[in-house]
């Protein structure tokens, strides 16, 4: 599949053509994906073009896919490859479809009935209809609603497999973390050490047979550490350094304190020793880490809630937006509020909570979503916001400035360097599940 290069629009071809309903071909007049007299007669043309395992690929279905994405295109303004060209693609993406299905039902993943209800709620109200009407349009069209509602679980399945399995195959190293906090280091304040030391000082210009001694008193004096012995008791004996608090230097940051030093304690913990000497300008440190408070930064933290709307039988992305933009101007006038809204139309896990998702650090969210988030004033309520979970409606309830410790900010990195690769490890799932599967390709009947 290729994708535009503008990021916005990649989204929105991603969510058409390649995750656009199953069920799509199952609802012509609700979903609006075939026109004219490809509706009138839609058996007369149909024929296998696949068989997934035990799954079959209509040519009707790839019709009416082609019919969807064309018309999706004209109406956004997104250019498309030729018919052939597009035929195949579609195609290929039914054929994995099929193949990640098969997939996520052996491994065991389920969609609830309560969240499958809310989508056909959904499916309803984004066609101005009740749930009963839409079972009447279903059946005027052929379409059994048993049948349907089967097909839109399908789809929140696909959806949930992806995101599953892409994010777990997806490893970031310590080493990469480093190297993206350490591109990013402006505004980060150092870490601080609290180091004691035991100092066996080495003249200038001593000769090596001195030095030899000064160093295997040092090394004398590490092994009396290392076997448990007082630290303090090693420095009052042996250190011609401060003897003071143990010979502690209290706590400094990193740069107020020698290279060597921060370099020799930089990967201990609290109450650890430097498994090695130091050799200094004034001579041979043992080094015992007392406490440290690793640097971090200010970052600031918004506090979102949101509606989502997932694309599925029924419900284009074209429509959820429209349902959106309307569920937005409902609430302008506060009838129903947003955490409301939310509880009744959001098709995800933070509904019952009114769609509030706590606070949130940079790197959490999707980039589409996260830009549209900062962008936001205080109780400010979005246009909808395509991502590839779906549309959604964004509200910031507040925002805040905090201090992140170490382990925050590689959490932080961690979420950051995972998106990055999120679309380029989903492309290597999907040949991976499609490679296991069987696929048999059918001629067009002469």
């Amino acid at each position: 599949m290729t994708f535009p290069s503008n990021p916005f629009h990649r989204v929105l071809w991603r969510r058409v053509a390649v995750t656009l309903p199953l069920a799509c071909a199952l609802l012509p007049a609700l979903a609006q994906t075939a026109s004219g007299n490809a509706r009138t007669s839609p058996r007369a043309a149909d024929y296998i073009v696949a068989v997934v395992g035990q799954e079959l690929v209509t040519n009707a279905e790839v019709q009416q896919r082609l019919a969807a994405v064309q018309r999706e295109s004209v109406r956004g303004g997104q250019p498309v490859p030729a018919p052939a060209e597009l035929r195949r693609q579609l195609l290929d993406t039914l054929i994995d479809e099929r193949a990640q299905l098969a997939y996520a039902r052996e491994s065991g993943l389920k969609v609830d009935d309560p969240e499958l209800d809310r989508a056909i709620n959904n499916v309803a109200a984004a066609n101005r209809v009740t749930v009963a009407q839409l079972r009447e349009r279903l059946a005027r069209d052929g379409t059994d609603f048993d049948r349907f509602r089967a097909n839109l679980r399908d789809q929140i399945l696909l959806e949930r497999v992806r995101e599953r399995e892409v994010n777990s195959s997806i490893k970031i190293t310590d080493a990469e973390i480093d190297a993206f906090i350490e591109s990013r280091r402006a505004g980060v304040a150092p870490s601080e050490y609290n180091i004691a030391q035991v100092l066996v000082a080495v003249p200038e210009g001593a000769p090596e047979a001195e030095v030899a001694a000064r160093r295997a008193q040092a090394e004398a004096a590490l092994a009396r550490a290392k076997s448990g012995e007082a630290f303090e008791r090693i420095v009052a004996d042996v250190s011609n350094g401060s003897k003071e608090q143990g010979g502690a230097l209290g706590m400094r940051s990193a740069d107020r304190l020698p290279d060597l030093f921060v370099e020799a304690v930089r990967d201990l913990r609290a109450g650890e020793l430097a498994s090695q000497l130091v050799r200094s300008g004034a001579g041979f440190h043992v080094l015992k880490l007392i406490d440290r408070k690793d640097g971090g930064m200010m970052i600031q933290q918004s506090r979102p809630r949101h509606i989502l709307l997932r694309p599925s039988a029924g419900l284009s992305q074209e429509q959820a937006i429209a349902r959106l933009a309307d569920v937005k101007r409902q609430i302008a006038t506060g009838r129903p509020t947003f955490a409301q809204a939310a509880r009744e139309i959001s098709e995800d896990g933070s509904a019952p909570n009114g769609g509030e998702l706590g606070w949130v650090s940079p790197g959490q969210f999707v980039p589409e979503f996260e830009d549209a988030m900062n962008k936001l004033a205080i109780n400010q309520v979005s246009d909808p916001v395509v991502s590839r979970f779906g549309v959604h409606l964004i509200e910031v309830l507040e925002r805040r400035s905090v201090p992140v410790d170490r382990k925050q900010l590689r959490d932080i990195a961690r979420n950051v360097l995972r998106e990055q690769r999120f679309e380029s490890a989903y492309n290597d799932w999907a040949r991976e599940v499609r490679a296991r599967a069987y696929i048999e390709m059918r001629e067009p009947p002469q």
